[in-house]
């Protein structure tokens, strides 16, 4: 069974930095893409950035400010952001790219203070 377990979260002000965690079980980790998630309140869960399985990464309105990577040896993915801004407040999850429906983790809260 693939699961996700994400950790890292919390309150930071604006202008600050977090680093997110993911540990992923239940697959060939190296085989896989990999996408951080989030959900504000009342809106749609987005995709921000993605992993190839060779270390590519995409990003969309994050780009500059956040940076995925990965470690095959220890099953992880990583979501640092900086100069984080009140609207990256979300629940932060991250599954495959793309995602598998019925893998998602209980996420980790992100609130940005202004």
């Amino acid at each position: 069974q693939v699961q996700f377990v994400e950790s890292g979260g919390g309150l930071v002000q604006a202008g600050g930095s977090l680093r997110l965690s993911c540990a992923a079980s239940g697959m060939t980790f190296s085989f896989n893409e990999f996408g951080w998630y989030r959900q504000a309140p009342g809106k749609q869960r987005e995709l921000v950035a993605v992993i190839s399985r060779g270390g590519t990464t995409t990003y969309d309105s994050v780009k500059g400010r956040f940076t995925i990577s990965r470690d095959n040896v220890k099953k992880a993915v990583y979501l640092q952001m900086n100069s984080l801004k009140p609207e990256d407040t979300a629940v932060y999850y991250c599954n495959t790219s793309p995602y598998l429906k019925d893998s998602w983790g209980q996420g980790t809260q992100v609130t940005v203070s202004s």
